[in-house]
């Protein structure tokens, strides 16, 4: 007996996402759940934003238009949290000074 599952099989019903998961009711009646941390924009994200969504590709992921995030049932199956973009040295350097200034210019300084 063939108990492999299909990529194709994997579609996603219906989605909810809580304080600390995100759960997905797959087609074939398979609950997956992840922790919200694996993406970041939805645990940055309202209540309000988490709960604006739509199933994208007949079932094989869900898009949050409000944060613009986008999960697969595939990667929430096989555990792909989404990566944080990287913010390249020249920008952090550009942050830091310009906090730097500002707390000048309240200390008085």
């Amino acid at each position: 007996m063939n108990t492999a599952v299909r990529i194709q099989e994997l579609r996603i019903k219906d989605i909810s996402v809580t304080e600390d998961t995100i759960t997905a009711q797959l087609m074939d009646g398979r609950i997956i759940s992840v922790p919200l941390a694996w993406s970041w924009r939805l645990s940055e994200a309202t209540p309000k934003q988490r709960a604006n969504w739509r199933i994208i590709g007949d079932g094989q992921g869900v898009h949050w238009p409000d944060i613009d995030e986008d999960i697969s049932a595939e990667g929430m199956l096989y555990g792909i949290p989404a990566p944080r973009p990287r913010i390249s040295s020249k920008f952090s350097a550009k942050s830091k000074q310009k906090k730097m200034m500002a707390n000048r210019g309240r200390d008085g300084n």
